[in-house]
């Protein structure tokens, strides 16, 4: 045990102790638990437990023994009954755990909660965690008589803190199959006397002994206010010195005095990178890999005896000399890497040994040695979960000194995000003298005698989304041209001044979606110019939309469902909705909805979409096309909902303007300037760019964006809808005949605008088409939001490139006029000469 308790750093700033209420022979808690923070609008700090094996690399002898004499004492107290007992672990944190539990009971069954639900196997009972960032648990036994029985039930979770996930549980299978006794076991019983008492009346009420068995006892003393006060912390310590510890926080400074040095952190490499080698293990056919589907004592007899052989094989492919080793599990996958874990330990192959895992959440990490997560990986998920993309962790592996990492991963996650440039490989190699990824097979439950293993929906019970968001409650649109699937985060400190957000982005490989730039307040000349722009060319936008509108009725729905791309494509869904029902009488539903850059369309939107609406129906809708790097998004996106067995959308996207020829259904294919372009959130609602954030946008959440109701004195929003939507009378004749035209024309896309960017790149010595941001709305987003080297533009260009050029003038950006230009401007970010440009998958584009 370190000299400092891992709890210090938390308990000093916001008063939280532990207090002792265990037999005087029990550890004591500051030997089983840390403290960390997390971001958690429910409960801010974090228990972590030093014997786990999730957070902190511990021994795997220590860790398994934790669990095993748990599983013990569950024996002595059941006698007879133990041999009718089946043990149930919680997932994530305690799937070993429980395992371990099970093993000590002895000839058990077990069987862990999952969030991964496998098509073919019906759940045999769900259940919530209500403090969790990832709340909903299935059960998925192979063998649906699993939970049948009458005998005990042993229910293992790594904390009992408030009881609610074991009651919630004990609720719903209590209720499937009444049994006469319950064993609740934990590595810590932190229960308050009123959550005690709340756990023997619960007893009462369904007529059930319920026991709990712990290592250890108390509380956690909770001083008033701490819940904000350690969420203001956590932002404070960010700010002041640990901003590459989270996605989208500002730059990393010094820090302040007094404060500890940031926690290392990996999103960039920070050094060479480690070789990194592959081993399928010679895993015993049939066993499982874990206890997500039932884990026999047959099972476990198998695994036993091929343990020695596996220990071996892993030994041979490190080599003489591994050095430290850790073993990393991967989220549920616990128990098979702790156990290679304890048999490599115990074959003497490698000097020393530890076993940890990677996690969904989100933990603040601080380097210092009275604070319990000392250090924090951070890498995309790599095992296509059911919830969608996001962020997950390793905790205290950066900067403790190990030569070899042996990441063990069933083949369910060995995917091309587990080996991309971002994966957590990749993440790993800097922080290692050598990576082994270790494979094993992923358990497929035989569902012959059940339900058809072909089933493609999903069989998770699909939590409730919230109904979009309107305004005036968010965003200054009339409620019914507009409908957020969002969910509101104006509550979030998310703004950072565009260059030390760009630093951030760079120097710790944020994605750019993870924070927000302050928005830009235009100085009066600007503002004059958006006005003179708008007058100027409302007839032109006005018959861009009536173009698009009509060809969309025509050819796609004669009832589309309008959903737009926020925020750029929101004022046209709203105008082409103006446009139906003045010219058709048609009152068309609108949604705005998220799509990131790498991260693709919001996951929980389509499936709202396709409660609500016939998805061939479902018309996405933005504002112009540059070169076609969000069509392309898009499309990829929707095609990987298909695959998942989601719906199928259309995944044509339709525009106002076309300028790189990348769709086929558009207003114009012209280069010129929509006013809207020219502002941000003040033209399109008072709504910020959408964030994705994992510690603020949960697996069931709608991405977020902050409605900015305090800049409604500067609103121009719906004056630029009714200044377009005044002109459509007079452009309604050229815009039939227009669409006559278009509808008789050949549209297919040739995108000569990404070939312009390429010759563009290379011929400016750039050589990434991402720091290439061709057309007028882009290049005025570059000058807004970025940090940007120079502009392009087509000589002799005229009004509509006013904006630009003032904007140009005042961030002191020289504008270069060209000949053969295919647009009418393009803005450039260079890396050697300005800081976080982000590439196609939203990330930081490093120095050549």
């Amino acid at each position: 045990m370190d000299a400092v308790w891992s709890g210090t750093w938390v308990a000093e700033r916001l008063g939280v102790r532990l207090e002792e209420a265990g037999d005087p022979g029990s550890p004591r808690l500051d030997e089983l638990l840390g403290l960390a923070l997390r971001r958690n609008p429910k409960r801010a700090h974090l228990l972590v437990s030093q014997v786990l094996g999730k957070h902190v690399p511990q021994s795997p002898r220590a860790v398994y023994a934790a669990g095993y004499g748990l599983g013990e004492r569950v024996r002595a107290l059941l006698g007879d009954e133990a041999a009718a007992a089946v043990v149930l672990g919680y997932a994530e944190t305690a799937t070993g755990l429980g395992h371990c539990v099970a093993d000590g009971l002895g000839a058990t069954p077990y069987l862990h909660s999952t969030r991964r639900p496998v098509p073919g196997v019906e759940p045999a009972g769900g259940f919530e965690e209500a403090h969790s960032h990832a709340t909903s648990h299935l059960l998925l036994p192979e063998d649906p008589k699993l939970l049948a029985g009458s005998g005990p039930l042993v229910l293992v979770d790594d904390e009992f803190s408030t009881g609610n996930t074991v009651l919630n549980t004990i609720r719903d299978l209590h209720a499937r199959h009444p049994r006469a006794h319950y064993v609740v076991v934990a590595l810590v019983d932190m229960r308050s006397p009123a959550d005690r008492g709340r756990l023997t009346a619960f007893a009462a009420e369904i007529g059930a002994r319920v026991d709990l068995i712990a290592l250890a006892s108390g509380t956690v003393h909770l001083p008033e206010g701490v819940l904000a006060k350690g969420q203001a912390l956590v932002e404070e310590y960010k700010r002041q010195g640990a901003g590459a510890q989270a996605p989208g926080v500002p730059a990393p400074g010094a820090p302040a005095p007094g404060v500890p040095a940031p926690g290392v952190s990996d999103r960039a490499p920070a050094s060479a990178a480690a070789p990194v080698g592959r081993i399928v293990l010679d895993w015993p056919a049939g066993v499982p890999d874990g206890g997500r589907h039932g884990f026999t004592p047959e099972h476990r007899a198998r695994l036993e005896a091929a343990l020695p052989a596996l220990a071996r094989q892993l030994a041979d492919a490190l080599g003489a000399e591994p050095g430290r080793v850790l073993v990393l599990g991967n989220e549920e996958l616990m128990y098979a890497p702790l156990r290679l874990a304890r048999a490599l330990e115990e074959s003497g192959a490698a000097a020393e040994v530890r076993f940890s895992t990677t996690t969904r959440s989100p933990v603040l990490a601080v380097d210092d040695p009275g604070y319990a997560i000392r250090s924090r990986l951070v890498f995309p998920a790599h095992d296509t979960p059911a919830d969608g993309p996001g962020d997950r962790y390793a905790y205290n592996v950066a900067g403790a000194g190990f030569d070899t990492v042996v990441a063990v991963a069933d083949t369910h996650g060995d995917t091309g995000a587990l080996h991309a440039p971002d994966g957590l490989l990749a993440r790993l190699a800097p922080h290692a003298g050598r990576v082994l990824l270790a494979l094993v097979p992923s358990y497929t439950p035989d569902t012959s005698s059940g339900v058809s293993s072909d089933r493609r929906e999903p069989i998770m019970p699909e939590p409730i989304l919230p109904e979009p968001l309107r305004g005036p409650a968010f965003s200054s649109y009339a409620p019914e041209d507009c409908g957020w699937l969002l969910q509101d985060l104006s509550g979030a400190a998310l703004e950072a001044p565009t260059e030390e957000r760009e630093e951030a982005i760079q120097a710790g490989g944020a994605h750019y979606a993870e924070s927000l730039p302050v928005e830009y307040q235009p100085s009066p000349q600007y503002q004059e110019l958006y006005q003179s722009a708008l007058t100027a060319s409302a007839a032109r936008i006005a018959r861009a939309v009536g173009t698009v509108t009509e060809t969309v009725l025509a050819e796609r729905s004669p009832s589309p469902v309008l959903v737009s791309l926020a925020r750029a494509g929101t004022p046209v869904g709203v105008l082409m909705r103006r446009w139906a029902r003045a010219r058709h009488g048609l009152d068309l539903p609108h949604y705005a909805v998220s799509i990131v850059r790498g991260r693709g369309i919001d996951p929980n939107a389509l499936r709202w979409l396709a409660a609500h609406h016939d998805p061939a129906d479902v018309v996405f809708v933005d504002g112009w096309t540059g070169k076609g790097a969000i069509t392309r998004e898009l499309a990829a996106a929707l095609e990987a909902h298909r695959e998942a067995g989601g719906p199928g959308f259309d995944p044509e996207i339709v525009v106002l303007a076309d300028p790189g020829s990348c769709v086929s259904t558009y207003g114009t294919r012209e280069d010129f300037l929509i006013p809207s372009a020219c502002l941000n959130s003040t033209v399109s609602g008072l709504i910020s760019r959408t964030v994705l954030r994992s510690d603020l946008v949960g697996p069931a959440d709608f991405h977020g964006a902050k409605f900015y109701r305090e800049l409604a004195g500067a609103d121009v929003s719906t004056g630029f809808i009714d200044t377009v939507a005044a002109r459509f009378d007079e452009v309604a004749e050229a815009v039939d005949a227009e669409v006559k035209e278009l509808l008789a024309a050949d549209r297919t896309p040739t995108w000569e605008g990404w070939a312009a960017v390429e010759r563009i790149s290379e011929e400016y010595g750039i050589h990434d088409v991402n720091l290439v941001k061709p057309g007028v709305g882009e290049t005025t987003r570059v000058l807004l939001r970025r940090v940007p080297w120079k502009i392009l533009a087509q000589r002799g260009a005229g009004a509509d490139l006013d904006h630009v050029r003032l904007l140009a003038e005042q961030r002191g950006v020289p504008v270069e006029e060209v000949d053969g230009l295919p647009y009418t401007c393009v803005g450039l970010i260079h890396p050697r000469f300005t800081r976080g440009a982000t590439g196609a998958d939203g990330k930081a584009v490093t120095s050549k």
